[in-house]
């Protein structure tokens, strides 16, 4: 195979925010300077005037000392020192005009200050934690780039549609993997789940998808690519068990799609997709499932693969068990196809959004594992001929894998 071969899909950029663009919105003012001071200045006034009424028995100007402290919590360093200068104007005028002993006009004023100065320091720790917070984020943003790239994905043959949802919010990925690569050969896709979570189902996961990447544009056959994944996870596995970490495997599902519109597959353990098309959608028997990757030594058969002519139009959902395995209060697994059955006439992106949506609220925002979604649909500008299973024949078409 030589480099000219292989074409480049047109693909989304996505820009990712620099360390400026960062720090300049960490540290942009949440409330306008008028709206601030003004609000300051109608709470001196309010404050002054119940003073004044109060008489020498209650002073109440001391307490706009506590303002700095409440500005210092969304204001700007330059907003916090603004509001604490004036402040201690108002509370050192006050305090000389009420009069006093010498040494408790002193103490008055020294408190103020400190308390002032207090206020400022407090912002300005605020400012620099979540200005390194929001660096490590873009970091693991970027990070998150290279481990799982943006969807959509489009490529010479299908358009690669999806949704990604770590199990913990403040994550940005976790131990399910998908991927999209275009070769010479045509698209090949994987989504997988790495058995266990935290950082170390990520690092199989990783070495998984660079494995993909490099063997499903230099590997021919889909059984060789998948082939080179289970080489991936073996080695991956015994350099953790060299390092004292759990040896894992991972479920995946691997496709090729080629030029003329089928599709292969090769299941290594994984759920079985879906196949949406006409209003029907329809589970898509895969007969020669095989053990997961990094278990082949547990079987003695070889991994296959399995043929689909994918009909125009028609939409292959591909998902992780975080979809299947979700529960509602009362314990029910979610019912994934009667509720696609519902929107099997919607656009992959829509059909996505409402599986969301729905999960979410069937759930009740609970999340028990990872949730990765992938829906894919044929290229219009490279749909062949109608394939023989069309129209409403959904089912038909899910039973037309048969192994080559």
């Amino acid at each position: 195979m030589t480099i000219g071969l292989l074409r480049r899909p047109a693909t989304r950029r996505v820009s990712l925010p620099g360390t400026d663009a960062v720090e300049a919105a960490v540290r942009a003012p949440r409330v306008g300077n008028g709206a601030l001071f003004g609000g300051l200045a109608l709470l001196t006034a309010v404050i002054g005037g119940l003073d004044i009424l109060s008489g020498d028995d209650l002073r109440l100007v001391p307490l706009l000392v506590v303002v700095p402290a409440l500005v210092s919590v969304f204001g700007t360093i330059a907003q916090t020192v603004g509001v604490a200068s004036w402040v201690m104007v108002v509370a050192v005028v006050s305090r000389l005009v009420a009069g006093g002993t010498f040494w408790d006009v002193v103490s008055s004023i020294v408190f103020t200050v400190l308390a002032c100065l207090l206020g400022i320091g407090a912002c300005a720790l605020r400012i620099r934690h979540a200005t390194e917070i929001a660096r490590l984020r873009s970091a693991a943003v970027a990070l998150q780039r290279q481990i799982l790239r943006p969807l959509p994905i489009p490529t010479d043959q299908i358009t690669a549609h999806g949704t990604y949802t770590p199990i913990e919010e403040d994550r940005l990925v976790g131990g399910d993997i998908y991927e999209v690569v275009q070769s010479a050969y045509g698209t090949r896709v994987i989504i997988g789940d790495v058995q266990g979570k935290g950082v170390p189902a990520i690092g199989a996961g990783f070495a998984v998808l660079g494995a993909f990447r490099e063997a499903a544009i230099r590997e021919p056959s889909l059984t060789g690519v998948v082939d080179a994944l289970e080489d991936a996870v073996v080695r991956h596995n015994a350099f953790s068990a060299q390092t004292g970490e759990t040896e894992r495997f991972v479920t995946a599902l691997v496709l090729d799609f080629d030029s003329d519109g089928r599709v292969q597959a090769v299941n290594c353990g994984h759920l079985p997709p879906r196949l949406v098309h006409d209003g029907v959608a329809v589970a898509v028997p895969l007969r020669r499932t095989s053990v997961p990757l990094g278990m082949a030594e547990l079987s003695n058969e070889d991994r296959t693969a399995e043929r689909l002519d994918l009909p125009p139009g028609a939409t292959l959902l591909m998902f992780t068990d975080g979809v299947t395995e979700a529960r509602d209060a009362d314990g029910h697994f979610y019912p994934l196809d009667t509720r696609l059955g519902r929107w099997a006439r919607l656009e992959p992106r829509e059909l996505l959004d409402a599986l969301e949506h729905d999960l979410e609220e069937f759930s009740d925002g609970v999340r028990r594992d990872d949730v990765a979604v992938l829906a894919l649909r044929r290229a219009p500008a490279t749909a062949p001929r109608p394939a023989e299973p069309s129209g409403p024949d959904a089912t038909r078409a899910a039973e037309a894998f048969s192994t080559l």
